[in-house]
């Protein structure tokens, strides 16, 4: 194993294979960075696999993509592809890239200040863990990484498909009956959701994609506004966040309305398998104390 390329020293052959522009299927990626730059390795070496049957060495080269994005010198464009952006190529141009450079990139730092301070403490203070603990830590370091990318490809999204998205989760949750309005752009009602199968009491729904923009309280006025007699129920969804004031109209209004935030809506998403799929199942097991006796 200790012939394989750590994560980190796949960032320049990811970048060298991705620098006529073009966008590449990852799956392709993965297999021209292999047998371009390792394809002289052993097959005892490069058969190795994780412990759910990935090849280690695909494994590798996706966690190299994984951090190359992060710090914005690859893109995903579109579901499952890949490209280099301006900034991977001046990385190229500039020579080696090493694991620090990655770490000490603004864009990299950004996106890991993202990440609650309490798994990264967790993550970053291994000595008192136990092997439990430290796969815990693991896994809840990949759904933050997931959860991240779910937003960054919402907020890449466009409009309409946002709000199909958002209708989808509802229905996904439980709510019957889910489907979107009439794509008008005026800021109105979204979708629409039964609370119940048999339609007896509906939910509206309003879903806005914003990047840096917080969703502000004449926006939650004119959603309740929008909403006609038949209903006393909203929920109000955005990739960004709610400013005082906005929380403070859904609160104080007679109408129920929920706010949901990029975190949120995330978390959902993973939560019921909404833009996501499970990639590896690991098997943890104990002594069976009843077997001995």
């Amino acid at each position: 194993m200790d012939k394989l390329p750590k994560h980190h020293e796949t960032y320049r052959p990811i970048l060298e294979v991705l620098k006529n522009g073009e966008v590449m299927q990852f799956s392709e990626l993965r297999k021209v960075v292999r047998d371009t730059y390792y394809g002289d390795l052993p097959d005892d070496v490069l058969s190795l696999t994780t412990k759910s049957g990935v090849p280690l060495i695909f494994d590798r080269i996706g966690w190299g993509k994984v951090y190359l994005k992060q710090a914005g010198l690859v893109r995903q464009p579109a579901r499952a592809m890949v490209q280099i952006t301006d900034k991977g190529l001046e990385a190229l141009k500039r020579g080696e890239l090493s694991a620090k450079d990655i770490e000490n990139d603004p864009d990299f730092i950004a996106h890991r200040n993202s990440i609650s301070q309490k798994d990264k403490e967790v993550l970053g203070n291994t000595e008192d863990q136990t092997p439990q603990d430290m796969i815990d830590a693991g896994v809840q370091a990949i759904e933050n990484q997931v959860r991240s990318e779910l937003l960054d490809r919402l907020m890449a999204a466009d409009p309409f498909y946002f709000e199909q998205v958002v209708n989808g989760l509802f229905e996904k949750m439980g709510y019957g009956g889910a489907r979107t309005t009439v794509k008008t752009g005026d800021g109105g009602i979204d979708g629409v959701i039964n609370q119940d199968e048999l339609g007896l009491e509906k939910i509206y729904i309003q879903a806005k994609r914003y990047n840096g923009h917080s969703v502000r309280e004449p926006e939650i006025r004119n959603f309740i506004g929008a909403m006609s007699g038949d209903t006393q129920k909203g929920i109000f969804v955005t990739t960004s966040n709610f400013d005082v004031k906005a929380i403070k109209k859904a609160r104080d209004a007679h109408h129920t309305i929920i706010l949901i935030d990029g975190e949120k809506l995330a978390e959902l998403m993973y939560k019921y398998g909404v833009g996501v799929q499970a990639r590896s199942v690991y098997t943890v097991k104990s002594v069976d104390e009843d077997f001995f006796v």
